[in-house]
């Protein structure tokens, strides 16, 4: 059987990102049956109605392809404002647009939130999945993955704590058998 195919986007463009190093780990865990990419979305241009007449970026092009050639979504999120980052809402609307030409639809998703909050960007992780009930992707409802106080989740060599491996490898076994939904 071959893998499915899952784009893993990435909310915070920071370098040293706890979003990113828990996507990192999650990668490392991921079950033999998916095969995990990060997509990288900070090069995008702002979505703008304008720029889709005609050539649209290159970049636009390239990212909603590998969106069109998904077999599903992670997302990972810090929270800005109770919400998800700028970057993250504008992928989503990059891969959504010009009208009609939703590249996201029909696909399994689901959402990890990071945050060194004790809330663990609980609003964001909502925001999220709002988001993307409308533009039709499938978010997996549980387990719930809200990974807060994450500075307290690395060991002095900055390896991950075992407790929140095996926690994210519980939420990846159900995010495969979800995709297997599908």
């Amino acid at each position: 059987m071959a893998k499915k195919k899952i784009s893993v986007l990435v909310g915070s463009l920071r370098k040293g990102s706890f979003n990113h190093k828990i996507a990192e780990e999650v990668l490392n865990i991921a079950p033999p049956g998916l095969a995990l990419e990060i997509l990288e979305i900070g090069q995008l241009a702002y979505y703008n109605e304008d720029l889709d007449q005609g050539d649209p970026p290159q970049e636009w092009v390239q990212f909603r392809d590998k969106i069109k050639n998904s077999d599903g979504f992670l997302f990972f999120t810090p929270e800005y404002n109770r919400s998800v980052p700028a970057v993250l809402s504008n992928a989503i609307d990059v891969a959504s647009r010009p009208y009609g030409k939703n590249n996201w639809a029909g696909k399994p998703g689901a959402v990890v939130s990071v945050s060194i909050s004790a809330l663990g960007a609980f609003g964001a992780n909502h925001m999220l999945r709002q988001s993307m009930v409308f533009v039709d992707v499938p978010m997996m409802q549980q387990p719930e993955a809200y990974v807060g106080n994450v500075k307290k989740l690395f060991d002095e060599s900055g390896n991950l704590v075992e407790d929140t491996k095996k926690f994210l490898q519980n939420f990846m076994d159900a995010y495969e058998k979800w995709v297997g939904k599908f």
